[in-house]
């Protein structure tokens, strides 16, 4: 499986981010794509997630799911936790396994490997900012999708928190799983570096 990009242009605000960009990530590869802020990592995950479309340019999966979209097979994990602050963590993230659908595993389990099962009948709203983290990296492992768009991944995240999702990256990479995410900081695992030039 292979992810791909040639010749991207983003345009947000009637604004040029980047033009002529392209990638390539393979089954078990990570890329970090690093830039200042304001150079389009951001923007280049949402356009890769189907959230943006781009100006130019083409991105395409091949070795995928053929009868399922780019974006059907990616999980977008964006800087802010999408959480429902009313909604238990259990409720949260069996409402994004019932939204996303697809091949659905245990959602206890995923809450116990982030260290968040004794809190599942808690309020999102009670949680620290660390543990909204981990209840969205829960997602990522409930709905089991081969490209991790991750932005921002390790935000409040405590040491404890980073060996973890160390862990939970290597084992999707593991598994013939992609990962792509604008970072700031090193990701901790092996991977490529995609450097985004653009203005602050």
């Amino acid at each position: 499986m292979q992810l791909s990009g040639s010749g991207i242009k983003c345009v947000r605000g009637g604004r040029e981010v980047f033009a002529g960009l392209d990638f390539a990530a393979a089954s078990g590869e990570a890329l970090a794509v690093v830039g200042r802020n304001g150079s389009g990592k951001t923007s280049l995950l949402r356009l890769i997630a189907g959230l943006l479309v781009p100006a130019g340019g083409t991105i395409a999966l091949s070795g995928g799911d053929a009868e399922l979209s780019l974006a059907e097979q990616c999980h977008y994990l964006g800087h802010r936790d999408a959480l429902k602050p009313a909604l238990s963590v259990a409720e949260n993230l069996a409402f994004w396994a019932d939204f996303l659908g697809g091949e659905r595993f245990d959602g206890a389990k995923s809450l116990a490997t982030v260290g968040l099962d004794h809190a599942a009948h808690l309020p999102a709203a009670f949680l620290s900012a660390g543990q909204r983290r981990r209840l969205s990296l829960a997602r990522l492992l409930t709905i089991r999708r081969p490209v991790w768009l991750l932005d921002e991944p390790t935000t409040a995240l405590d040491a404890a928190g980073l060996d973890m999702f160390c862990g939970l990256m290597r084992e999707h990479l593991g598994r013939g799983g992609m990962i792509i995410a604008a970072t700031h900081i090193p990701l901790g695992i092996e991977s490529r570096e995609l450097r985004i030039g653009g203005a602050v």
